[in-house]
């Protein structure tokens, strides 16, 4: 074996040190890792997901524990050194493990700064750093519903996104006046403002807070100016501090963070440091792109067989490209205004844009943009370069804003310059990658580099980098979702959970749509899936449904619509059968129309008319038009009919009003009977049941169309309440890995009968996490009839007070 390095610290940059050792000299060093967290390497930067919900811990990890033992890294999680001495080179664990080293590295990262206010060790009260306080912050919202986030940096506001995911109230406190004012200028911090209220979040700014307060568990917080909110959870994301308390123990020089050189050597022989712990020339980053740029320093210097003679690390250009609740932030340098600069600004108010670049001496030593971050590989670029601008003109250094034809950024790019800033990956690094292993794909790159594997906003650059280096146009699917793109539906879905993605108009402008507004196919896709994905936090863009489904009713072939209230297991009485004559009348239906699905049609009533319709019927949508549950149909069972053995009604109404208003990748019908006759039709429905003695049958992807297929049976239960959540779960896992417009009989002869079977029927565990995703999104369901309604009653009051305005 070779000789002995020891890591302390488990976190990113200390293993991507590791990472780069490995490529230079894998037989150099035997490797043993102390991580305080029981988890192997995770990528923090994506803690937001976690706690938004849009991916588990599984998804964040950058190096399970097969790759420590692929590469004879020892690895020993949930135990953190507590002492180290370098006279005899030993480091000892918390759980009294002594390990020799010829090289130490500390990579011990930061701790989360906790204000130390009375009443901070209540409980309720935490920080938001680690896989720990998200689990935290997902139990509590199970309890209570009332968050205050104290810190309105990126943090802050990250963990309060999340806590909106989980339907908590938000209240975000921080003691400046703009939000991220370390990473944006004043007018890009009041637009993020707007943009987050719009999102459900509230500011408390230039607030300072004086106490918590609460017997045991936190109530809420009080400010300085004598105010109180109420609060059930604090989360406090006001800073970090480099955990240098090992380090001082072990004599090392401290000062802000562990004091190291150019190779990131400390004040002790064969003890290096490394990422957010380390200080280098009276500076401690703490973001990821110089910190993995320290790790390749360090990994360089300790692999090199002759001392090194040529400039070791050499500080960073501190610069931030990020999503902030699914808006596009990017900041370098110096971007505050002085009055030794100069700015050029692009302020868009109608689009959500805004962009500053500052100059100093014919320099660009900063700059801010805000919605729109096309221009930013470029603007680090001339940065780094210290280009001369004093002969460009605006349209040179801001090229988006030109109306014509853009070259891509990475045209331009060094070969050393990084892509992925996340993991560190850079344009050669990637270029050589796609010439050496034949990659054709943005997801081939993600596994072969890591460029793109943590919050994908490179994706872009890595297809124009797949363009430029193959010569030939990306292909990043198969079976594009249409014309517009050449993402499959599959891609999309995994895109938008990936990126956060939250509005159609997002995904189409992150995902390169050949069109601004898309098409009638990929529209009413992205939309589903974008309240598919997330159904708390992504809320429905009418203009992107169909024009039936924004009606909320069937269009005829002369202009006007069909009306279908709801009747639940086709059973109605005498005063809804009033209600329809009555509006019949009132309105003059031409036809009522008794439908195969067990309701009375109102056809032929004017568009103008569909509000007050709905308005005088006074009963819930049938969703006639929608990609939804449309009917439950039933026989009159056991109560009524001599065959019958079971309550076929009864079942049917539960169904219906479960299911009433849940959105899928197409219609969904029903059907219950009460014995095998199947009276209801129950053979040829996505979802059929069938009463027998002493249960039921379902039966599913059946379908009565055109493409007439028979349903196939699932499966025999006892209990009503099983074969709901069969339903349930089928329905989910049907939701979630159907394309668009997929009939269930078409998606069960792509994936196979007894995949559900596997999926549904054996897998409890997972059965029970589909029932869950299933609820919540029930949750969010809404009556249709009822938003046409609040609609014009918004016009009515807005017409009115215009009026009185005039007046």
């Amino acid at each position: 074996m070779g000789e002995r390095l020891v890591l302390i610290g488990n976190g990113m940059a200390g293993i991507r040190t590791l990472e780069e050792i490995i490529k230079k000299d894998p037989a150099r060093y035997s490797m043993t890792v102390f991580g305080e967290e029981p988890h192997p390497n995770y990528n923090r930067i994506l803690l937001s997901s976690v706690l938004q919900g849009d991916a588990d811990v599984n998804d964040i990890v950058l190096n399970d524990y097969d790759w420590y033992a692929e590469n004879g890294v020892i690895l020993y999680t949930g135990d953190p050194v507590i002492k180290v001495d370098t006279k005899k080179q030993i480091v000892y664990s918390s759980k009294g493990i002594e390990c020799p080293y010829d090289k130490l590295i500390f990579a011990t990262g930061s701790n989360p700064f906790m204000l130390p206010l009375p009443g901070a060790d209540k409980e309720g009260v935490i920080a938001f750093r680690n896989i720990k306080d998200c689990e935290t912050m997902i139990e509590t919202s199970k309890n209570y519903k009332k968050a205050a986030v104290i810190g309105g940096g990126l943090l802050g506001l990250e963990a309060a996104r999340g806590l909106l995911n989980l339907n908590m109230k938000v209240d975000v406190i921080h003691i400046s006046n703009t939000l991220m004012e370390r990473q944006l200028d004043e007018p890009a911090g009041k637009m993020l403002q707007e943009e987050l209220e719009g999102q459900g979040m509230n500011f408390l700014l230039e607030a300072q807070t004086e106490s918590i307060i609460g017997r045991d568990r936190v109530q809420g917080l009080r400010f300085k100016d004598g105010t109180s909110i109420q609060a059930d959870l604090v989360v406090m994301a006001v800073g970090i501090k480099p955990n240098i308390d090992l380090a001082k123990k072990t004599g090392l020089k401290t000062e802000r963070a562990i004091v190291v050189d150019d190779y990131m050597q400390t004040s002790i022989k064969n003890v290096y440091a490394v990422g957010e712990c380390a200080e280098h020339r009276g500076i401690a980053y703490g973001l990821v792109a110089p910190l993995y740029e320290q790790g390749k320093v360090l990994a360089e210097h300790i692999c090199a067989s002759e001392p090194m003679t040529k400039p070791g690390y050499q500080g960073s250009i501190v610069y931030t490209q990020l999503k902030v609740s699914g808006v596009d932030v990017f900041s370098a340098g110096r971007f505050q205004d002085n009055s030794e600069t100069k700015a050029i600004r692009v302020h868009d108010e109608f689009e959500g844009i805004y962009k500053k670049v500052v100059v100093q001496d014919n320099k660009i030593v900063g700059a801010v943009l805000f919605g729109d971050t096309g221009d930013s590989p470029r603007l680090l670029n001339m940065m780094r370069s210290g280009e001369d601008i004093s002969q460009m003109s605006k349209v040179a250094i801001l090229p988006s804003e030109n109306s014509g034809t853009r070259e891509s950024p990475v045209v331009a790019m060094a070969d050393g310059e990084t892509i992925c800033g996340c993991n560190g990956v850079s344009k050669g690094d990637i270029c050589s990658a796609i010439t050496d292993q034949g990659l054709t794909s943005v997801e081939q790159v993600k596994q072969c580099t890591n460029a793109g594997r943590s919050c994908g906003g490179c994706k872009p650059l890595i297809a124009d980098l797949l363009t430029l280096t193959t010569g030939e146009s990306v292909a990043n699917a198969k079976e594009p979702m249409c014309s517009c793109t050449e993402f499959s539906h599959e891609e999309v879905v995994a895109e938008i959970r990936e990126l956060g993605l939250s509005h159609p108009r997002e995904v189409m402008n992150v995902l390169g749509w050949e069109s601004d507004e898309g098409c009638s196919k990929c529209r009413p896709a992205i939309n589903y899936y974008l309240k598919m994905v997330d159904p708390i936090k992504n809320q429905d863009d009418p203009t992107s449904r169909f024009i039936n489904e924004r009606a909320h009713a069937n269009i005829n072939h002369n202009g006007t619509f069909t009306v279908v209230p709801r009747m639940y297991g086709g059973v109605t009485n005498a005063a809804q059968l009033r209600k329809i004559a009555e509006v019949a009348d009132k309105y003059d239906v031409p036809l009522l129309k008794v439908t195969g699905g067990q309701r009375i049609d109102l056809v032929g009533i004017d568009k103008d008319n569909l509000p007050k319709v709905w308005k005088d019927l006074d009963m819930r949508s049938g969703s006639a038009y929608a990609k939804a549950l449309r009917t439950v149909k039933t026989c009159v069972g056991a109560q009524f009919c001599r065959f019958g053995t079971q309550d076929s009604i009864g079942l049917g109404i539960e169904l219906e009003k479960k299911f009433e208003y849940i959105n899928t990748p197409h219609k969904v019908k029903m059907a219950v009977s009460a014995c095998p006759r199947n009276c209801a039709e129950s053979g040829i429905k996505d979802f059929g049941v069938v009463g027998v003695d002493g249960g039921w049958e379902l039966y599913v992807a059946g379908n009565g169309g055109v493409d007439l297929r028979a349903g196939e049976l699932f499966c025999k239960v006892k209990e009503k309440d099983e074969l709901i959540d069969i339903i349930s779960s089928f329905m989910q896992y049907y939701r979630e890995h159907a394309r668009y417009l997929e009939r269930t009989s078409h998606f069960v002869e792509r994936v196979g009968l007894d995949h559900m079977k596997k999926v549904i029927l054996e897998d409890t565990e997972g059965r029970n996490a589909l029932i869950e995703r299933m609820d919540l999104a029930l949750s969010t369901g809404k009556d249709p009839w009822k938003e046409i309604i609040e609609n014009e009653e918004k016009q009515s009051e807005y017409k009115k007070n215009n009026i009185e305005v005039l007046q």
